[in-house]
């Protein structure tokens, strides 16, 4: 795994100084500039434009559509028959939200951080890892297997991209994936999946002058909201070491007709967050089982109950040597020596740990917490550095 020890150092400090600060921000501020929101799904100007700056560098390119206008990007850097490592990212952005005071897709660059929507989450990472395999592949290093980037859409939806991307064919020939969120610079061996819970209550509508002839659905839903609130506070006391314990969040409701008209229907959409060894069919089987306890039916409520959309967390053992060659890459990057850590969102590398069982962690530039999905997000110059400079040694390191 990696050089000799005798040429290690010059190799790595060959390779360490093809990475050029100004590509990244480049790259980055061309991405940004390149918009993606998600919904509605508009992730094709990303896609192309990254699919240029990937072959400009000599990479091998192939698209794959998901959806009318919604392609998954492979770039490849081709090496030997052996394992080799995923470079995971997606080309969606959030909705550009209010309270901006620059330009969300200007990508300009003040103190050292480059400005707009996607250049935390992830536009940055995508930019570092396609400068960190530019720089392996003019370093002309012979690797013992390729080095791929899986830049896929619709991950901050519903997950349709790397759905794609694990069935279209046999993804467990890599000995890791990095998926280049954003983690501070942390390396990230778990994090907790997500789900999202439907909650569809009937009842029957009348006039609310006399409303005991109806039968209230948002009184049911009420009901179930006040059941997922104290749910919540019960999986507290329950928490994972590192990412903490699962969650509920109702996030929409929608009832009604009319204030004169008792409501026939209402609907919940809960966030219920996963931790890394929960299945989601278990979960929406518990979820039916606790709302039964309600007993809804003897106010005459009929309620359906589903999951539209699912996707797994993960763990990878913190003495694998996978976490050992990527976090030890990181610190020799320049990273700021933070401990292994874990993730409370979830990302689409669950799929990769649980669909293809290879070692995954994050990590990234930029920050989930502080920037992303914000008004004014920005990601620091130096992180973008760091982050290329760590994939790059991580690479080497583990197929050189």
């Amino acid at each position: 795994m990696g050089s000799s020890p005798g040429s290690a150092p010059a190799t790595e400090e060959r390779l360490l100084g093809l990475i050029d600060p100004g590509e990244i921000v480049a790259l980055t501020q061309t991405l940004v500039r390149a918009t993606g929101g998600n919904p509605p799904g508009e992730e094709a100007a990303t896609a192309a434009a990254l699919t240029q700056a990937c072959r400009e560098r000599g990479l091998d390119v192939e698209e794959s559509t998901v959806a009318p206008g919604r392609p998954n990007i492979r770039a490849l850097l081709p090496g030997g028959s052996g394992p080799g490592l995923l470079l995971l990212g997606h080309t969606d952005v959030v909705p550009v939200g209010a309270g901006w005071t620059v330009d969300p897709f200007g990508a300009e660059v003040r103190d050292g951080r480059v400005f707009g929507r996607g250049s935390t989450d992830m536009k940055g990472g995508l930019a570092a890892c396609v400068v960190a395999m530019s720089a392996l592949r003019r370093a002309g290093i012979a690797l013992s297997g390729p080095v791929e980037l899986a830049a896929l859409v619709d991950e901050e939806a519903t997950g349709h991209g790397i759905r794609h991307y694990v069935s279209a064919a046999d993804r467990s020939h890599f000995a890791g994936c990095i998926v280049a969120e954003p983690t501070d610079l942390q390396t990230i061996i778990a994090a907790r999946g997500d789900s999202y819970v439907e909650v569809l209550v009937r009842g029957a509508a009348a006039h609310s002058g006399r409303p005991d002839d109806g039968r209230n659905a948002i009184y049911g839903a009420a009901a179930v909201i006040s059941d997922l609130q104290a749910w919540h506070r019960e999986l507290a006391p329950q928490a994972h070491p590192l990412v903490g314990p699962a969650t509920w969040s109702v996030g929409l409701v929608d009832g009604g007709l009319g204030t004169s008209t008792v409501p026939a229907e209402c609907r919940i959409s809960a966030d219920r967050r996963l931790l890394p060894e929960e299945e989601a069919d278990c979960v929406l089987e518990a979820v039916r089982g606790r709302i039964a306890r309600l007993e809804l039916h003897r106010q005459g409520l009929d309620v359906d109950i589903s999951m539209p959309m699912s996707m797994p967390g993960f763990e990878t053992p913190a003495e694998h040597p996978f976490v050992t060659v990527a976090d030890r890459a990181l610190a020799d990057a320049g990273g700021p020596g933070l401990p292994l850590g874990g993730w409370t969102a979830a990302c689409d590398g669950g799929f990769m740990a649980r669909d293809a069982g290879v070692p995954t962690i994050v990590l990234g530039p930029g920050s989930v917490n502080d920037q992303a999905h914000r008004a004014d997000e920005s990601v620091g110059v130096e992180e973008l550095v760091v982050a290329a400079r760590a994939y790059a040694l991580a690479a080497l390191r583990l197929l050189g």
